[in-house]
C-alpha cells in the first residue's frame, strides 16, 4: 500500500501532523508512507522515522508557477499512491490532492475540488485540538480504530545535535540554567508586549539564569527593540540568536535549555516535540486548537471577552488595542516560569522523561481570578 499525506500550512501546522504519521505506521508498518510539504520547512519532517519519503514543495519559488506546479502534479501522478490525505484546506493542497491520482483520496477541502474526493472532512480546530480533528480524519475516512498518539516529534541528525550542543558549551558556562525567548509570531494579536518580555529576561538575568533570544530572519527587528528596552541588555548571560540558526540546530540548542517562553507561534511547535517546558501566552487564537500539545506546558489565556478573534491585526484602537495581551502581567507569567523552573529543577529539556499520553497542558484563564 502507497499514502500519501499533504500539508502544506506554515511551521506549527505541520509540526501538529506527526501524530498522524506514527499512527499511520502503527496501523500499516509495510505500507510505503509519503509526506508532501513545504521545501523551507524540510528540517522539520524529513528525518521523521515514520515515513518513507519526504516529497518537497517549493510553493513560493518555482512550483508556483502555474506550468511548474502542473509538471509537479504529475510527478505525484506517477507514484501510483493508493490513499492520499489531505491535511490542508486550502487550494493548492486541495488541487494537489485531488488530481494525485491515487485509487482514495480523504481530509479536508475546498469547494470544487471536494468532488474528486472519496469523504471530505470538516477541520474541526476551533473546537477541538488540530490533531484530534486529524485523528477524526483517520477513523472516519481511512477507518483505522488503533490511534497511536505519540505526541509531537521531530527528529535531528546527530551531526546538527553536536553543532547545537557545541554553540550552546561556547555562549554560556557550564551547569547554566537557559531560558529560550521566542517573541515573534506570525500574527501581531499573537505577540506578547516587547517591553514585558524585556522585563521577564531582565529578571531571570538578575537570579543567574541565561536568556537566549531564538526566531527566524523576520524577527529581528522585534527582538532588538525588546533588548533595548532591558537594563541588563550588556550581561554576557544575554545572547541573541534571532535569524542564525535553522530550524533544525533551534531544535537541538532547546535541548539544552531548562524552559521555552514563547508566544503562539511555530517554534512553540518545535519545543513540544523536543520535550522543554513551556510558558505560552495566548490572546486571539483559539486554546481547544492550538494549545502546547504536552502535559508539561502552561498556557495563558487573555481575560479579554472577546478572545479568541482570530484577527491578525487588533480593530481596537487606544489603550484598548492589543488588550489580550496587555492584560497577560509580567507577574503572573514570571510565577508560571518559576513554578516549571522549580518543579523540573532546572534540568534541560533532553534529560526529562517523556510520559507517553499526557498532553493535555494547564491552562491558566485569567479572567478566574483563583489563579492569580
Amino acid at each position: 500500500m502507497r499514502i500519501l499525506v499533504i500539508n502544506l500550512m506554515h511551521l506549527g501546522d505541520l509540526m501538529l501532523v506527526t501524530p498522524v504519521l506514527r499512527t499511520l505506521r502503527t496501523n500499516f508498518p509495510d505500507a510505503h508512507i509519503a509526506l508532501l510539504a513545504d521545501k523551507k520547512l524540510a528540517d522539520l519532517v524529513q528525518y521523521n522515522k515514520h515515513i518513507d519519503d519526504c516529497i518537497l514543495i517549493d510553493k513560493k519559488g518555482e512550483d508556483d508557477k502555474l506550468f511548474n506546479f502542473i509538471k509537479f502534479i504529475f510527478k505525484i501522478r506517477a507514484e501510483k499512491f493508493d490513499l492520499a490525505i489531505n491535511l490542508h484546506r486550502n487550494e493548492r493542497a486541495s488541487a494537489l490532492a485531488a488530481f494525485s491520482g491515487a485509487k482514495k483520496i480523504v481530509g479536508y477541502s475546498k469547494p470544487g475540488f471536494s468532488l474528486f474526493f472519496d469523504k471530505v472532512m470538516p477541520n474541526l480546530k476551533a473546537v477541538k485540538h488540530q490533531i484530534h480533528s486529524h485523528f477524526d480524519v483517520l477513523r472516519e475516512a481511512c477507518g483505522i480504530t488503533k490511534i497511536d498518539d505519540g505526541g509531537l516529534e521531530m527528529e535531528i541528525t546527530e551531526e546538527t545535535s553536536k553543532t547545537a550542543d557545541k554553540i550552546f558549551a561556547e555562549n554560556f558556562p557550564p551547569d547554566t540554567k537557559v531560558v529560550a525567548f521566542n517573541i515573534g509570531a506570525s500574527w501581531l494579536t499573537k505577540r506578547w508586549l516587547d517591553e514585558y518580555f524585556a522585563e521577564c529576561a531582565d529578571n531571570l538575568i538578575n537570579r543567574g539564569s541565561g536568556v537566549a533570544f531564538l526566531g527566524g530572519p523576520m524577527d529581528r527587528e522585534i527582538v532588538e527593540e525588546c533588548v533595548k528596552k532591558m537594563y541588563r541588555k550588556d550581561s554576557e548571560l544575554l545572547k541573541i540568536f534571532t535569524g542564525k540558526f535553522s530550524l533544525a540546530v533551534v531544535a537541538g540548542f532547546l535541548d539544552n535549555c531548562v524552559l521555552f517562553l514563547t508566544t503562539d507561534s511555530g517554534p512553540m511547535h518545535i519545543g513540544v516535540a523536543r520535550n522543554i517546558p513551556i510558558v505560552t501566552m495566548f490572546g486571539a487564537s483559539p486554546v481547544p486548537g492550538f494549545y502546547p500539545y504536552d502535559a508539561k506546558d502552561i498556557l495563558i489565556k487573555t481575560p479579554e471577552p472577546c478572545h479568541p478573534c482570530g484577527k491578525h491585526i487588533c480593530p481596537k484602537s487606544g489603550a484598548e488595542n492589543l488588550a489580550c495581551m496587555k492584560k497577560i502581567p509580567v507577574e503572573v507569567v514570571m510565577k508560571y516560569v518559576n513554578e516549571l523552573l522549580e518543579k523540573y529543577e532546572g534540568m534541560p529539556a533532553k534529560k526529562i522523561p517523556r510520559i507517553y499520553g499526557e498532553y493535555q497542558c494547564r491552562v491558566i484563564d485569567l479572567s478566574d481570578k483563583s489563579f492569580l
